[in-house]
């Protein structure tokens, strides 16, 4: 049964929450239910974290109304069930062990790869762009008149999970299949190529991050996050008339990283 809250011992007059509610509702019990959970594979609704991958790419939109159903049933905007991370870690995983192979690495080279991109691509650039995005939209995009409300870092983390998986699959998995017989090679075919598939992947990154953001109605002005698009085609335009190829440089930089 889903937990449910009366209306008498969620306000106080002002409508604060009770004391009671608020230590509940704490950053610190959300966080400790949420990696308690994690090591419980059993508790995990894998099943759910499989529909919302699917969803991302065909309608990302259904994938937030689930987030406006958890507000109002569970009282928090961020997932409560860790299945999603997991299994996007499973792919992360899976796919930079097929990027060793298509570089011609070796095991532990591809495991020193992986261990670069688990923890400082996936986890540490994670948590700086949820932390860097959770600031900015609380210091700069909350109304004035819900100044009670604010975003949760957990629902900025979610967000960032929700627009790096699409990235992650056309660059780390779709990618794959072209790399070593068109997109590495000197031809204009190449890296139009190559880069079209980067303009297409982080051109999802924002609009699922704006998606993310637009569906919390206490915040404003959340247009402004479709503006990098405009940065985005102009270095993909320029890209194609120096002739930069992107997954060019990846794979040199991947190859940097193990030596």
């Amino acid at each position: 049964m889903l937990p449910t809250t009366s209306v008498s011992s969620r306000s106080q007059g002002n409508g604060a929450l009770s004391p009671r509610d608020a230590a509940r509702h704490t950053a610190g019990a959300k966080r400790y239910k949420y990696l308690r959970r994690l090591f419980h594979f059993r508790q995990m609704d894998f099943e759910f974290a499989l529909w919302q991958m699917l969803y991302l790419f065909t309608s990302p939109q259904r994938v937030y109304r689930n987030f406006h159903y958890r507000k109002q049933t569970k009282d928090q905007w961020a997932r409560d069930d860790p299945a999603f991370l997991v299994l996007l870690s499973i792919w992360l995983c899976v796919s930079t062990v097929g990027f060793g192979f298509v570089l011609d690495m070796g095991f532990f080279e591809t495991i020193k790869l992986l261990l670069w991109v688990v923890f400082i691509d996936c986890v540490g650039v994670g948590l700086l762009i949820a932390t860097l995005m959770w600031f900015i939209s609380n210091k700069y995009l909350v109304k004035q008149q819900n100044r009670d409300y604010d975003v949760e870092w957990g629902y900025a983390f979610d967000v960032h999970l929700n627009a790096f998986y699409p990235l992650l699959v056309i660059l780390h998995f779709i990618q794959l299949f072209f790399i070593n017989y068109v997109i590495i090679s000197d031809s204009v075919i190449g890296y139009f190529v190559g880069n079209t598939l980067w303009l297409i992947a982080i051109g999802y990154y924002i609009y699922v991050t704006f998606l993310g953001y637009s569906a919390l109605p206490f915040l404003k002005n959340t247009a402004i996050l479709l503006y990098p698009f405009a940065l985005l085609i102009m270095l993909y335009l320029i890209s194609l008339a120096c002739g930069w190829n992107f997954t060019k440089m990846l794979c040199s930089f991947y190859k940097y990283r193990v030596k």
